[in-house]
This record gives C-alpha cells, structure tokens and sequence, in this order.
C-alpha cells in the first residue's frame, strides 16, 4: 500500500472518528436534557395534558437512546477499522479503500463526500447500496450504479 493512499485512509478515519464522537456529545446532551425535562414535569390539573407530555418527552428518549446506540456501533466498528489499517486485502471489506474508473470509496460509515489531500473520497457504510455492490469485489471487477458502469482499478 502507498503512504499516499494509507495517508487517506487515516485521514478519513480521524475525520470519521471526530463527527462520530461529536455526534455522540450531541445525543447525550439532547438525552440529558430529555431526562431532565421528564423529572421536571409536574403534574397539572389537566392530567391527560400531562401524560401526552410525559410520553412524548418518553419518546424522544428512546428515540436519543437508540441513536446513541447506533452512535457508539459506528465508533466502535471505526476503531476496529483504524487497527486494522494496514492489512492488505485482494476484495472489498470493510475498511477498504475502493479506486474506480470514477472515483475514491472507503467503506466505513456513512459520511459522504470528503475531500482529502486534494481527492474526493464518498465515505460509504457496508449497509449503503453502493456499499452492497462493492463488498467482496476484487481489483478488475466492475458493477452498476446509478447507471453508470464502475471498474474496480486498485484496492488499499
């Protein structure tokens, strides 16, 4: 593998671990403040008012809980990414860093687009669609996506 290409991979992944974590920051501040809102419900006069109330701020808590969840899936698989970073593959796994005809893909999770040192990279997860037709290609393989015919030209 190049350092030019292990170089992206690290940079992605440092990218993707940092908006994970701050996504996980976010959710539990938004958890902390649901819970505190539920425990600060008084009950009023209106009792069925109070109950809507106490279910709806209910729900937007699992609601945070299984976000948090996901959350802390995507770190954990981004870390056990990150320690396997320079393991060679001949197919597409996760962690992979996929050169088509057309463009840059690293499966992970989904990011999106990033540009790192001046290439455009779409992190993907393995989930996504494009994800699905990637995972266990090999170098020479093609695929279509969004009608566009793909070849699989290097493998990182």
């Amino acid at each position: 593998m190049t350092n030019t290409y292990l170089d992206i991979k690290k940079n992605i992944l440092e990218v993707a671990l940092g908006r994970t974590n701050d996504r996980i920051a976010m959710i539990e501040s938004a958890l902390e403040t649901a819970r505190d809102s539920s425990n600060d419900d008084t009950k009023s006069s209106a009792g069925d008012k109070y109950e809507t109330s106490r279910e709806m701020i209910q729900q937007d808590i699992n609601r945070y809980q299984g976000q948090l969840l996901e959350a802390n899936k995507d770190l954990m698989q981004l870390t056990n990414i990150f320690s396997a970073i320079g393991v060679e593959t001949d197919f597409v796994k996760l962690g992979s860093l996929v050169k088509t005809n057309l463009g840059l893909y690293f499966i992970a999770t989904s990011i999106g687009a990033l540009k790192i040192n001046d290439k455009n990279v779409f992190v993907v997860s393995a989930g996504s669609p494009i994800g699905q037709l990637l995972l266990g290609k090999k170098c020479g393989d093609s695929f279509l996506f969004n009608r566009l015919n793909q070849t699989i030209s290097e493998l990182y």
